[in-house]
């Protein structure tokens, strides 16, 4: 996403022998998940929460699909991020106003003041982690030089802090927004924000000039009218479809079908541009081929495994038994479950690959474990529900153990999607690929906003069961059809 050049003039020592800057970041990346997985945890609740209870009444539905659009939009404005960064004002400063907008977008969310300061406030935190997401990763790269050996474990640690902010998030803001009050819960994340970016401004000297500036800044002739078109364009954008919305002349529901559209179109129009480019080589147009069925399972993945906000997350508030040890526990903690499967169990699948080397499974194999594992956490839903029956509810622990299927998924597929995004670009689309990839996570989420239009509590089996099986039916095609792939691969592992 961001191609800043390796600079190491940082501070090289002061946290657990790694740069002094690290601390900054992963400080800094903790808080804005926290607040990002304290604002989703709770979501969904407050969209459809009665108006008596202090929600907006919206029909349930709409309001799981609107979650999904707005994890979709996230992942397309990252895009837009990264070009900013390397084009007019470098890392550090996207990441500094990325972390002010998105505290300002908790902000409205915490004022009570209907579907127009919601509206205004996903859109705020939209463009925000658009901004920071994609280049503060970009700027712990930058703390190492080329062959520093302390790298892998840098962004080890780093990984880290975004799993413990995702971890703590739902506990306090999940907590706060059920038993207290919602507006405390997106409070909460905003205090959280605010937090990040004042640890940020006090440790941003430590980063010395890694993403000081834009690493390929527009010409000073062309700047003012790239960026002038650029700004106009997305604040009519912005302003049309906000405005037409808010209204009700589109309503909610045709902002989730435009957005699904949106997210839909774009990964096929940079897969035609690419493709039909000239300046690929035989081989380079081979490897990109074999990267659309990876793409469309990057995709599918994400389909169900970002349902853990929405159709998930009412199933632990509507039909999940949620007494434990004579305690009962908020519905949103469930969310933190992902983060903390990952905290356990990604040191396990590392020292797995490790062991078995050489005989590993391939990237398109890892693919297919990725969409069989997000494909059987489905199923185990329908499981959970016929153990207790129609007339029972989930228990605790066998939904907990959905989203621990899941991670295991995520592991399989989520740290080869990348890489493999980067080995089977085309040299001269090397940066484009890396935000196509991207795309597929938005891809998903904005299919998925019309795919959670099916579900229901009632239903929970019928819906859970179909997208299981139908996504474990495309893991075996993806199986089927992997040799062929790696053949296209041109000896890329």
């Amino acid at each position: 996403m961001v191609s800043s050049p390796t600079v190491a003039d940082a501070p090289q020592k002061g946290f657990f022998g790694h740069p002094r800057g690290l601390s900054t970041l992963f400080f800094t990346e903790m808080w804005e998940r926290f607040s990002y997985y304290g604002m989703r945890a709770i979501l969904a609740y407050y969209l459809y929460a009665a108006v008596a209870d202090g929600g907006l009444g919206i029909p349930e539905s709409t309001a799981l699909s609107v979650v999904g659009i707005y994890g979709a939009s996230v992942y397309m404005t990252g895009v837009v991020g990264g070009w900013l960064a390397d084009r007019v004002m470098g890392a550090q400063s996207a990441v500094f106003y990325g972390g002010v907008i998105i505290m300002l977008g908790h902000i409205c969310l915490a004022i009570p003041g209907g579907v127009a300061t919601v509206v205004l406030g996903l859109v705020l935190l939209v463009i925000g982690t658009g901004l920071l997401k994609p280049n503060v990763s970009g700027l712990v790269g930058g703390l190492y030089s080329d062959d520093d050996v302390r790298r892998d474990a840098g962004f080890s640690i780093y990984y880290m802090g975004i799993n413990l902010g995702g971890f703590l998030a739902p506990l306090v803001a999940g907590t706060l927004g059920e038993r207290v009050g919602w507006h405390w819960g997106f409070g909460a994340a905003a205090v959280g924000m605010a937090i990040g970016l004042i640890q940020y401004s006090l440790g941003r000297k430590n980063l010395g000039s890694a993403g000081a500036k834009p690493v390929n800044p527009l010409p000073a002739e062309h700047k003012g009218r790239v960026l002038g078109r650029a700004i106009g364009i997305a604040v009519a954008f912005v302003v049309v479809l906000g405005g037409l919305s808010v209204s009700g002349v589109l309503g909610l529901d045709g902002l989730v079908n435009v957005v699904s559209i949106i997210s839909a179109v774009l990964p096929i129009v940079y897969f035609a541009v690419m493709l039909s480019s000239k300046q690929i080589t035989k081989v380079e147009r081979e490897r990109l081929i074999a990267y659309i069925p990876l793409f469309l399972a990057t995709a599918l993945f994400f389909l169900l495994f970002e349902q853990q906000p929405n159709t998930l997350a009412n199933l632990a508030e509507a039909d999940t038994d949620l007494h434990v040890f004579g305690f009962e526990i908020p519905a949103s903690w469930f969310q933190s479950i992902n983060s903390l499967a990952i905290i356990i169990l990604a040191p396990v699948l590392a020292a797995l690959w490790m062991k078995l080397g050489d005989r590993q499974p391939t990237t398109p194999q890892k693919f297919v474990g990725g969409v069989f594992f997000v494909g059987v956490a489905f199923l185990w839903v329908v499981l959970s529900k016929v153990v207790v029956g129609d007339d029972g509810k989930h228990l605790p622990l066998m939904l907990a153990l959905v989203f621990v299927i899941m991670t295991v998924g995520e592991l399989l597929l989520s740290p080869v999607g990348l890489s493999a995004s980067t080995k089977l670009a085309p040299k001269v689309f090397a940066s484009q690929t890396m935000g196509l990839y991207f795309l597929a996570p938005a891809m998903g989420q904005g299919l998925g906003a019309q795919v959670v239009k099916l579900y229901s509590v009632d239903n929970q089996q019928i819906y859970f069961g179909i997208v299981g099986l139908a996504t474990i039916g495309c893991a075996a095609l993806l199986l089927v059809f992997s040799k062929s792939i790696k053949r296209y691969m041109h000896g890329v592992l």
